[in-house]
């Protein structure tokens, strides 16, 4: 605990253990600047690329994202995380992605198109076992990459009611609600076909979602309707100024606190692009595109003024301080993770 007894601030690090991760990093947050400082490190859980922190900040919880597929809790005790109990299986292989939801961990299961719900009990450990299961169905036109479903991403709505899955697979968004612990589908909302969406983001307001798309390089501006459980797509929006010579792979998707910019990242080209959010959040704007500070950013989250990218493949984490008049990007520093897949703050 800091001075005063305030949490110290802390940033969680998750990374790929089979391409030379250290596991999950626990990073000291500097007061000004952004700047990160690794502190220890934890390898008990495979593969731990996506993190979720608890409300109360005591419990940080991982995927395993490997063939056989599991979630883990470790306690935050000041530096150090300590692991709370076995990982659970899930019987769901590839978890890219876990969020929180309704007493839950929800996982979106890329390898099996499936997401996964594994209770959460007072404490903050997990359950033995998973309380229920969605399996995705359906394919898309690319032969390559949607022969099947692959469940990319699952997180809350703002309202807290609904939870909101996004299948590249499929090239679909599906809404869910939980029932005795089982995820069940309330609807299921088709984009365009071979778009393949991969994650979504809410605007602070709640009444608009942009779903980043990883087969084409665009973001699908939707509105939202919390009351009906409701996405409906209105238009796409290319995220690069010219048409990529190769695939170019689009990944994170970050809106500011005030919803006045959006930005992207982009893997096979190593940028960051920026949007001025317009019409109360219906229009999408591209302002320009900035290099990433590495190579391959998998990862792009907002904190406290600052966009911090985990560039998979250059091993590192690089943030940005934010112009809050134009949005614009402008690295300020960058520190040494290897295989770097997402960044979480506590």
């Amino acid at each position: 605990m800091s001075d005063g007894g305030r949490r110290a601030r802390r940033a969680f690090i998750g990374s790929f253990t089979a391409a030379g991760g250290p596991g999950v990093v626990t990073a000291a947050v500097a007061e000004h600047g952004g700047a990160l400082t690794p502190l220890t490190s934890a390898d008990s859980v495979a593969d731990p690329s996506y993190l979720a922190l608890s409300p109360d900040g005591n419990t940080l919880y991982t995927v395993s994202e490997t063939a056989e597929g599991a979630v883990a809790a470790y306690r935050v005790k000041g530096e150090a995380l300590e692991l709370a109990g076995p990982p659970v299986r899930l019987d769901g292989s590839g978890p890219t992605y876990l969020s929180l939801f309704d007493g839950h961990v929800l996982t979106a299961d890329y390898g099996s198109g499936s997401v996964t719900a594994v209770p959460v009990r007072a404490d903050g450990r997990l359950g033995n076992a998973p309380s229920g299961q969605l399996r995705h169905s359906g394919s898309g036109p690319n032969e390559r990459r949607q022969r099947g479903p692959h469940a990319h991403q699952v997180q809350p709505d703002p309202s807290g009611r609904w939870a909101v899955s996004v299948d590249l697979g499929t090239d679909s968004v599906r809404v869910c609600m939980l029932t005795d612990g089982r995820p069940e589908l309330r609807r299921e909302i088709a984009l365009r076909p071979g778009s393949g969406p991969r994650h979504l983001a809410f605007h602070p307001h709640g009444r608009h979602a942009y779903v980043v798309n990883e087969l084409t390089p665009t973001v699908t501006v939707c509105r939202w309707d919390a009351a009906a459980g409701a996405l409906k797509p209105l238009a796409e929006t290319p995220v690069l100024p010219d048409t990529p010579a190769g695939d170019a792979y689009p990944s994170g998707i970050a809106v500011a606190p005030d919803g006045r910019f959006l930005w992207t990242a982009t893997r096979g080209e190593d940028v960051l692009s920026v949007f001025a959010v317009e019409a109360d959040g219906e229009r999408l704007v591209r302002a320009g595109t900035v290099p990433c500070g590495g190579h391959w950013p998998r990862a792009l989250t907002w904190h406290d003024g600052f966009l911090y990218v985990a560039n998979e493949r250059s091993g590192d984490v690089t943030w940005f301080a934010v112009d809050p008049a134009t949005g614009a990007p402008e690295r300020a520093g960058a520190v040494r993770v290897p295989a770097a897949s997402c960044v979480v703050f506590g």
